[in-house]
């Protein structure tokens, strides 16, 4: 998400999911497409 910023691409609130506790975060592609950054590995994955 760091890296998105400092490229100026605008991103969502990051959101928790609340069944394994990983964050995700939704940004557009440059044809506005929905693209989820899922992370994984966070305490119950």
């Amino acid at each position: 998400m760091d890296r998105l910023l400092a490229a100026n691409v605008p991103v969502e609130d990051i959101r928790t999911d609340e069944y394994t506790g990983c964050r995700f975060v939704f940004f557009a592609d440059p044809d506005g497409l929905p693209i989820e950054l899922y992370e994984v590995g966070a305490a119950g994955m």
